[in-house]
């Protein structure tokens, strides 16, 4: 039987070599490896090593080497198939039905690697051609010069709109494997397809076996909207789960137990060409989970190099929140921040590798970011603003999954909390507050865990628990069939005051969406900011029948309340207030919901008090966002 390569990298993407192989060996960290004694056969000296990095094993008692599937075939004594099905099942790959519509799908992606790699060669030769100048000397002010350009395969998309179609159709590429590899705009109302990337610098993007399979392009006129375009979604390109420059880094991780994020294209090729080649960069989204596993699969600890501005701190909290569901030992995240005013490509530039080195040697640890924030979130000069800060700082600790590193990081932030109040009472006492009035007694639940539920089990954790009607029914907790209200409201309101959609294009185009309707609703709004907001253009691809019968099911799942904010004569800054609000309890919401089916898992496989716990305290959480919303929508 034969599997799609696809389906097999993409298990092997899901399931690090230590995981798999950590369930039939003992195994200890061994610098950036991972040793222990052999499984085929009897021995005192660790011989056996796994290296997630290279996704492969060796055993230098018996010469045996390969990846996870060969491993569970040498241990468990299974064929390739078998051993296929068994670890999708533990990855969650399903695997497709080998029938001759999928092989030809297969060759189909084939094919879109190809028509990608055509697209990549035609624009390195028009960077170094008559059309390519202007480009080529944006790329000298930046620092990128030939070892840059050839490196990275860095390349331009002309100005003329049927340029790359033409060169394609011209070696017998057809459009529709154009349009399947995200190349040309195309819908219902376009006529005739053209060319996505216009007059731009092109950044190539490749998967982990450095195949390129997306662009990344950076306008060349101030002009346009939107500054830096990215290929869509395609059969080859998952931008959430794809990292820029992984194909190199891997490597450079390997050899320094180091990687460095930062934001952009420019940052990675800057910092790479300093020193770091384990420079990787999300491609144009926030920090997604699946990003995080990657990072985690080439260091334990990967340092977030981010700007020190209002912008870098919010991009910092934004992959906290990512990561503290996903925590474990030994595994988490630091933070560099940058000098106001400077990205990496700025600091390579002006004190380069030794500056760089610098500021990446004095990242913080997450706990120390996590903490900060939320001192930084307020006043803390009343027993009520104590109470609050105390209550908003141990929140985000019960979306720690792992049960032992949640523990230590409540442990943590109960010392934390007693040497800060402890610190207070001195001034509370000259006041005349009490002076017996400190809080160190106040950490960190101390007396509630006396309360308890005693020893027994709770009888009503003898059978499966149930949230009750009013959460079942919530678009918080449960993933609709169809459209999402709040994924509605946001789209159809940036659709009826199209200027607040130049002010939002980056985060739309980052944001997760559930339902189909709302996802083609909102590439016809990216589509139609991708050089300039036209009002016709938008309001031509708008009425195209296929985004015209999205808007209408967006329209139904919508309420009285949001219905008045989408009238042509509300306010734009009251729209845009509510468009960003509900953003950010979309974002929310998303992880309370990943957290919670985590709760629910636990306590499937171990009926605790600690893990109903965790399910009642997730639930609460949900119901106050629900609670916040409802109370907007007044």
């Amino acid at each position: 039987m034969k599997f799609p390569p696809s389906v097999l990298e993409e298990i092997k993407a899901r399931l690090p070599v230590s995981a798999v192989v950590g369930k039939r060996v003992r195994l200890q960290k061994a610098g950036r490896e991972w040793k222990g004694l052999s499984p085929f056969n009897a021995e005192k000296t660790a011989s056996f090593f796994v290296n997630d990095q290279k996704a492969s094993f060796f055993d230098f008692s018996s010469g045996k080497n390969g990846d996870i599937f060969k491993f569970v075939m040498e241990t468990e004594g299974l064929s390739f198939p078998e051993a296929v099905e068994k670890l999708a099942a533990e990855a969650g790959v399903i695997l497709p039905k080998i029938t001759a519509e999928a092989q030809v799908q297969e060759e189909k992606r084939k094919g879109l690697h190809e028509v990608v790699e055509l697209a990549a060669q035609f624009f390195e030769a028009e960077l170094m051609g008559d059309r390519g100048g202007g480009a080529r000397r944006y790329l000298a002010t930046r620092g990128l010069d030939g070892e840059a350009r050839t490196r990275f395969r860095l390349g331009y998309g002309p100005a003329d709109r049927f340029a790359l179609r033409d060169h394609l159709a011209g070696k017998g590429v057809p459009a529709e494997l154009m349009m399947e590899a995200g190349l040309l705009v195309h819908g219902d109302e376009i006529a005739v397809p053209y060319d996505r990337f216009r007059d731009r610098v092109m950044f190539p993007i490749h998967d982990s076996r450095g195949r390129v399979i997306a662009f990344g392009g950076r306008a060349m006129s101030s002009e346009v909207a939107a500054k830096y375009l990215n290929s869509p979604e395609t059969p080859l390109f998952h931008k959430g789960s794809l990292l820029f420059n992984h194909h190199n880094a891997r490597k450079a991780a390997h050899d320094t137990g180091q990687v460095v994020v930062v934001e952009g294209y420019v940052d990675v090729i800057a910092m790479s060409l300093s020193g770091f080649p384990q420079t990787v960069a999300p491609l144009g989204t926030a920090l997604t989970e699946d990003q995080l596993g990657l990072l985690w699969r080439m260091a334990d600890e990967p340092v977030i190099c981010l700007d020190g501005d209002k912008a870098g701190r919010k991009a910092a909290s934004r992959a906290i929140d990512i990561a503290l569901p996903m925590l474990e030992p030994g595994k988490s995240l630091s933070f560099a921040l940058l000098p106001d005013g400077q990205d990496p490509d700025d600091l390579a530039r002006s004190g380069g590798r030794q500056a760089i080195a610098e500021v990446v040697a004095a990242a913080r640890p997450l706990v120390d970011m996590l903490w900060q924030r939320e001192v930084e979130a307020g006043p803390l000069d009343t027993p009520e603003r104590r109470a609050a800060f105390e209550r908003r700082l141990k929140e985000p600790l019960g979306q720690i999954r792992d049960e032992t590193t949640r523990k230590h990081y409540r442990r943590e932030m109960d010392e934390r909390l007693a040497q800060l109040f402890a610190s207070a009472a001195p001034a509370r006492q000259e006041r005349g507050g009490g002076g017996q009035g400190n809080f160190q007694r106040g950490r960190g639940g101390g007396s509630a865990r006396g309360g308890g539920f005693g020893r027994q089990v709770p009888p009503w954790l003898a059978g499966p628990l149930k949230a009750s009607s009013a959460l079942t029914q919530s678009r918080l907790v449960a993933k609709l069939r169809g459209e999402d209200q709040r994924e509605a409201f946001i789209l159809l309101a940036l659709a009826c005051h199209p200027d607040l959609l130049l002010r939002c294009a980056d985060e739309i185009a980052e944001l997760s969406l559930d339902g189909p309707a709302a996802e083609r609703f909102r590439q016809a709004l990216l589509d139609s900011v991708e050089d300039t907001l036209d009002r016709e253009t938008l309001a031509n691809r708008l009425a195209q029948p296929r985004v015209k019968e999205a808007r209408g099911h967006l329209m139904a799942v919508t309420g009285p309340a949001e219905r008045r904010k989408l009238a042509q004569d509300a306010d734009p800054e009251s729209v845009f207030d509510s468009i960003h609000q509900a953003i950010v309890l979309h974002h929310r919401a998303r992880t309370l919901n990943s957290e919670l089916r985590a709760a629910e898992r636990a306590l499937a496989d171990d009926a605790t008090e600690a893990n109903f716990a965790w399910i009642k305290d997730v639930k609460a959480r949900l119901e106050t966002i629900e609670g916040t919303e409802a109370m907007s929508e007044d």
